[in-house]
């Protein structure tokens, strides 16, 4: 484990360098520790269908949302909210909205809706716009280290990966 931490620490100072910044716990709460909640909302408040129909980032409007899995959604308009409870796991975010960059280097990152992309019909979110660069050199690579992970840090506060990932968590794209 002790090369784990060595080169998580090397990744993560790599992009702090780089102008990336790591949000503190207090900006980053979950419910169960799994969707990544910010404000109150999921997605810090944007509407998460709008990504797939709109294909840009909306802000939601408080009188439209849902819950999923502990969390409130919303949305800027009715149909998208009534879109999504039809469907919530086609609208939602992988990882919990956590950053996808993140979840390949076992943490759980804040995702910023502005650093996002749908692959494969998917959405996914990264830490910011320079992570979402370093992310989209290998797509393939990174998401297939995330979902390694994700099973094995999703009920684990990002504290306590820190100090300790689990057995068998990879370090960026596989």
């Amino acid at each position: 484990m002790p090369n784990i931490n060595k080169a998580l620490r090397g990744a993560l100072l790599t992009l702090v360098m780089a102008g990336a910044t790591v949000p503190s716990m207090t900006q980053v709460v979950s419910a169960a520790e799994e969707i990544n909640i910010v404000d109150g909302y999921a997605v810090h408040g944007y509407d998460v269908v709008a990504y797939f129909t709109e294909g840009k980032p909306v802000a939601g409007d408080s009188r439209y949302s849902a819950e999923h899995d502990g969390a409130t959604y919303r949305f800027a308009s009715a149909e998208h909210r009534d879109l999504f409870a039809a469907n919530p796991g086609k609208y939602a975010p992988q990882y919990g909205g956590f950053c996808a960059f993140g979840t390949a280097m076992g943490r759980k990152f804040d995702g910023d809706p502005q650093a996002w992309a749908v692959v494969d019909d998917k959405l996914y979110l990264n830490l910011n716009k320079d992570v979402q660069a370093k992310w989209k050199e290998n797509v393939p690579g990174f998401l297939r280290g995330a979902e390694n992970n994700w099973p094995l840090i999703r009920h684990v506060a990002d504290s306590r990966l820190e100090a300790s990932p689990p057995a068998g968590v990879t370090l960026g794209a596989q």
